[in-house]
């Protein structure tokens, strides 16, 4: 399929409207909001880390109200139980008359809508995480022997505090592999801090957040073409053996005991299709490769112990990596 020029131009211009819609809420963190909007469009999965209080979760719904699709929340708390995300079966009386006890229906939990905000995963234990395996790879849910296919397009966006907090549980590393981007949300400048003040409080009642003015921008049918579009952005070979190769170095590099994935170089063939589509491209560079390579790989790795003790940190370790990978020429 050859991408038309000015279909690529107007893909552009409709995620730059959902980017100036979104900062309508979240003030600055432009970059947090460009690598959410590119998870968008790669079918991808978003988990957002940072303390307390920095909008990882009107970030989550700012994207949400502005995006006419489903919507559901859940907040992980430690008693909740996979059956409240993905659902159960009940006894269904009606069908069933007095003579048969045996008919059941299936009463849906909220991971069958388009975008769901997973607030705080890390606050439940590792069974319940487990319960958004196969939702997020495999698009679907078992319940009692029966497979149900969720609605495309199917998004999680979770929100985690960062481990040393209290009362957090550690993400299964398969479910970490299933995020595309592990997105860092560091605390914002003086002067987004103070437009956030301002924001937030200037004819804000207590438990108002800034969303009046997010308006929807896309459907259902336009997301679902953006990620078809973003397919077909032409990829060379080269880039994808760069992205291998990032991918194949951290399983060998000094400081790093468990290395990436295939996934890893999927994740980041994909994201970087998007990432050319939101700059109007319809073709990969090397460069995109690299940009996006931190979030892809910094939740698919694991330090050392020699390199935990010496403080090391994730993003620092890649950074060298990456600048020890030779990108093509093309």
């Amino acid at each position: 399929m050859q991408l038309n020029p000015a279909d690529i131009t107007r893909a552009a211009e409709v995620l730059a409207a959902l980017r100036d819609e979104v900062a309508k809420a979240v003030v600055g963190q432009r970059q947090v909001v460009d690598q959410t909007l590119i998870a968008l469009v790669a079918s991808g999965h978003v988990l957002i880390e940072g303390v307390p209080g920095l909008g990882k979760t009107l970030l989550a719904r700012a994207l949400a109200q502005a995006l006419s699709l489903e919507c559901a929340r859940v907040q992980f708390t430690p008693d909740l139980m996979p059956s409240d995300i993905t659902g159960h079966t009940v006894l269904d009386t009606n069908a069933a008359g007095a003579a048969d006890l045996s008919a059941l229906r299936v009463r849906r939990g909220p991971v069958f809508t388009n975008l769901l905000l997973a607030d705080e995963i890390n606050r439940a234990p590792a069974k319940t995480q487990s319960a958004l395996l196969e939702v997020m790879q495999e698009y679907q849910v078992t319940i009692e022997g029966q497979t149900l296919a969720l609605t495309k397009p199917f998004m999680v966006l979770a929100t985690q505090n960062p481990l040393e907090t209290e009362g957090t549980y550690p993400l299964p590393e398969a479910q970490l592999d299933r995020f595309l981007f592990k997105i860092e949300v560091g605390y914002p400048s003086l002067e987004d801090e103070a437009a956030v003040v301002r924001l937030t409080t200037l004819q804000q009642a207590g438990d108002q957040l800034p969303l009046a003015g997010v308006h929807a921008r896309l459907d259902q049918r336009t997301v679902l073409s953006l990620q078809k579009m973003a397919a077909y952005v032409r990829t060379d070979d080269r880039v994808v053996e760069y992205a291998v190769r990032i991918a194949r170095a951290t399983r060998d590099w000094n400081g790093i005991a468990n290395g990436a994935g295939s996934r890893a170089a999927i994740a980041l063939v994909r994201a970087a299709r998007a990432a050319a589509l939101l700059n109007a491209r319809d073709f990969v560079t090397p460069d995109d490769i690299k940009q996006y390579a931190l979030p892809v790989l910094r939740h698919r790795v694991l330090l050392s112990p020699d390199a935990q003790l010496e403080g090391r940190r994730t993003d620092e370790l890649l950074m060298a990596l990456l600048d020890s990978v030779e990108a093509p020429r093309l």
